[in-house]
């Protein structure tokens, strides 16, 4: 097994890396640099200034995310599921010497258009320390994955992340509001609602009529929009893969938190994996198949 070697995951809008010697983690490095951040530098000039002083060239450097989108360093392939989780590490797209990027994996039929980059090394790090029939990583597009054992069955996405953003910043909802506050009351409340109606359309704009008639704290806008969106999120899903639990589910504790308050609320037990444990788990896996 590979015990020595460098993990990358290099999103859009920031990069962590990390120096593995003999299975123990020597360093960790983080840059804002994501590769829609390059400012005028190149994608090698970022890796050479992430991996400074790392033994580059003699260990295997393996690199995930946006970093292998069209946008990218050099675009890597999406993979077609259903298919092996294991057959990820065989596909790699090679950069340079010692040095590969992990696929994506895309579902592309008539009832449903998907793709995942990224999340994939997550999932590859989840079945193996956390397995279950459905994975759940929230987050700005959140990932549906279904399961069976390591075969990738079907996968969807879900904007709620980017969704609450946009409502917030960008839309009647959010305008004028204030500086808005942690309020758990108001999250409860949200996620009541998005669960229990099927129509999510209709109560957005109740978000905003909810607060000009003294139904809702200006302050806690946010927290009731995200508990009504993370809510149908979850209650939706249910319904379209039939839970039956456990779910595991891949994200900070603060956003893992949230949605176990909602399986909570329909009876679906679950299992919480930090993603960046996740993360690294998965490139451990994929490091370990260059040497076989």
């Amino acid at each position: 097994m590979v015990s020595s070697y460098i993990a990358i995951d290099w999103g859009s809008t920031n990069l962590r890396a990390w120096f593995y010697r003999d299975g123990e983690c020597q360093q960790t490095r983080r840059s804002e640099a994501g590769v829609t951040r390059l400012n005028g530098r190149s994608h090698q000039q970022i890796f050479d200034d992430i991996t400074q002083g790392w033994p580059v060239g003699e260990l295997p450097v393996v690199m995930a995310g946006m970093v292998g989108s069209n946008a990218g360093w050099i675009p890597a392939p999406y993979l077609s599921c259903p298919l092996m989780l294991e057959s990820i590490a065989t596909q790699l797209t090679h950069v340079g010497e010692k040095r590969w990027i992990v696929p994506g994996l895309s579902i592309n039929r008539s009832d449903n258009h998907n793709v995942i980059r990224g999340e994939e090394t997550q999932l590859l790090g989840a079945q193996t320390l956390a397995p279950a029939a459905v994975t759940v990583m929230p987050g700005t597009h959140a990932k549906w994955v279904v399961s069976e054992g390591d075969y990738i069955v079907d996968f969807r996405t879900v904007m709620t992340g980017e969704l609450h953003h946009l409502l917030l910043k960008q839309s009647l909802i959010g305008n004028g509001l204030p500086e808005q506050h942690q309020d758990a009351q108001a999250f409860q409340r949200g996620l009541e609602t998005g669960i229990n109606d099927t129509s999510i359309l209709p109560r957005l704009f109740e978000v905003r009529a909810q607060h000009l008639l003294g139904a809702l704290s200006r302050e806690s806008v946010s927290d009731f929009l995200s508990g009504l969106l993370i809510g149908h999120e979850v209650s939706s899903q249910q319904r379209q893969l039939a839970l039956a639990g456990p779910v595991t589910l891949v994200a900070s504790p603060q956003l893992a938190q949230r949605y176990q308050q909602a399986f909570t609320m329909i009876d679906t037990p679950t299992q919480w994996l930090d993603g960046d444990r996740a993360f690294q788990q998965g490139i451990r896996r994929i490091a370990d198949a260059l040497t076989h």
